[in-house]
């Protein structure tokens, strides 16, 4: 017999036709409370014959948490036996190829996860990935999009099911219930599960939306915070249908586009509504390549106001170098052959000798490693670094941290989407474009910016600032200076 929570789930799952009859369904399984509700809660549902579904079960180990990691998987395996259902288990080396690829952490493993689940379905012929997101995670998902900015789109929070390339769908049978629901389910049922330590560090930002920034905004708010949550995200999703309908009439594209350049009758384009309007111009310059990240609605609003006065030869210039302009009785978008210098080596990097001397590009990086004098108790003196710490007075070109902080080798790149930064003096990490936007810096000098990074983190943002995770203290007893010459800043 069904509980009620499992009831609720069959419901959820009828209601937004997120599985067909005889599919195979891979189960994303990361030995949480989420996953393992929602591999019993499924298992139940097709022991009721309320499910016609061959289950499978998958496990990513991502390899970041050592031995904990390894016993994650373990009991995945253990629970899935327990049920009767096969197992599929990989193992991602997510550290290396966030080195390799320049990415942060979270994103490498994002990516990853993603595509090891796709490979895992495929190699099952399974049509199905169910995912453990449940109320929780779509209100963090909308509150951290409304801290970035966003729009209706966004608004929409994670939607019931998503499809990928190939025809596999990514669906959320869990998104009728809370996180306080999951639990009860598990402890009626003696369920147990693992817990994640690092769910705790408010040092990521969506960490610092689940326990700091949601309770307090439930203080203010007499109903469930969550469910309010979930129903803007219904109605922005419904919204999002409409408008999506009326684009894909509107949006052909038309012989003169390329990959460097979309074109759009200003006649059709203005005769749009405003929803529609933003949407076109989104699809436009994703078929250039531009990400979304880095825009704001700033920067849809110059492009609107720029097609309704249609005036010649005036140009929306956006970040990355992607250029809006009207041309005769068309709105243009274009990539530059060249955007920057910074895109043209964007996939070029350079280990930096330390202690010693690194040449990348135009530039030459010097690292010196400053032994600590321990002429009192408090340790190294720190008086003339620690003012290098403070941004106001802070050196473009030389920067020291505390040796002891950064975890060799260091690496010097350009920026990447994805990466994520904890600035000197802020609370927490952010995403780099969207620090550099915030600290407004200018295009050109963006464009220039280095990244040194180590092994885990990125410790400065050349010429901007230096990260809170290697500034030196009192406590420093050994210090690496960096220095970089040799390019001139345009601005």
């Amino acid at each position: 017999m069904l509980s009620g929570f499992e009831k609720k789930v069959a419901d959820f799952i009828e209601a937004n036709q997120l599985l067909d009859s005889g599919d195979r369904v891979l189960l994303a399984v990361s030995g949480g409370a989420d996953s393992i509700a929602l591999l019993h809660a499924m298992q139940a549902l097709k022991a009721e014959n309320v499910l016609a579904a061959e289950l499978f079960c998958a496990h990513i180990n991502h390899q970041l948490r050592g031995p904990e990691a390894d016993s994650d998987e373990d009991f995945v395996t253990a629970q899935a036996d327990s049920l009767g259902l096969p197992a599929r288990t990989k193992r991602l080396d997510v550290r290396g190829f966030a080195h390799a690829n320049r990415l942060s952490i979270e994103t490498a493993g994002r990516k990853l996860r993603i595509e090891s689940l796709l490979e895992t379905a495929k190699a099952n012929n399974c049509a199905r990935i169910a995912t453990g997101h449940q109320k929780d995670d779509n209100a963090e998902t909308i509150v951290h999009r409304l801290l970035r900015g966003t729009g209706f789109r966004g608004l929409g929070g994670i939607w019931p099911a998503r499809t990928f390339g190939d025809e596999i769908k990514f669906v959320r049978p869990l998104l009728c219930v809370t996180r306080d629901e999951i639990v009860e389910y598990l402890q009626e049922r003696n369920l147990e599960w693992r817990r994640d330590h690092t769910n705790a560090d408010c040092t990521y930002k969506r960490n610092y939306v689940r326990h700091r920034l949601l309770p307090a905004l439930q203080q203010q708010c007499n109903d469930p915070l969550a469910e309010q949550l979930s129903e803007l995200a219904r109605s922005a999703r419904r919204f999002h249908a409409l408008v999506q309908s009326r684009a894909e009439k509107a949006w052909s594209e038309p012989a003169n586009s390329t990959v460097d350049k979309a074109v759009l009758s200003l006649k059709d384009f203005l005769a749009e509504h405003q929803a529609v309007k933003v949407e076109l111009v989104r699809r436009s310059l994703t078929t250039i390549g531009s990400g979304e990240r880095d825009l704001t609605h700033q920067h849809y609003e110059r492009i609107l106001q720029l097609a309704e006065k249609h005036v010649g030869g005036k140009k929306v210039e956006l970040p990355g170098g992607f250029i809006v302009q009207c041309e005769y009785e068309n709105l243009i978008f274009t990539r530059p052959e060249k955007l920057s210098r910074a895109d043209e080596q964007s996939n070029q990097s350079a280990n930096l000798d330390v202690p010693g001397r690194t040449r990348f590009g135009n530039c030459l990086i010097t690292a010196t490693i400053i032994e600590g004098q321990h002429s009192n108790a408090n340790g190294f003196r720190m008086d003339s670094c620690l003012r290098r710490n403070d941004v106001r007075a802070q050196n473009k070109f030389t920067e020291k941290f505390d040796f002891d902080k950064v975890r060799l080798p260091l690496v010097v790149r350009f920026h990447e989407a994805g990466d994520r930064f904890w600035p000197l003096g802020l609370a927490g990490a952010k995403k780099v474009g969207k620090f550099l936007t915030a600290a407004r810096v200018p295009q050109q000098i963006r464009r220039q910016a280095l990244i040194v990074a180590d092994s885990e983190k990125i410790i400065w943002i050349w010429p901007v600032r230096i990260s809170e995770q290697a500034k030196i203290t009192g406590e420093t007893k050994k210090v690496l200076e960096l220095r970089i010459t040799g390019p001139k800043l345009e601005r």
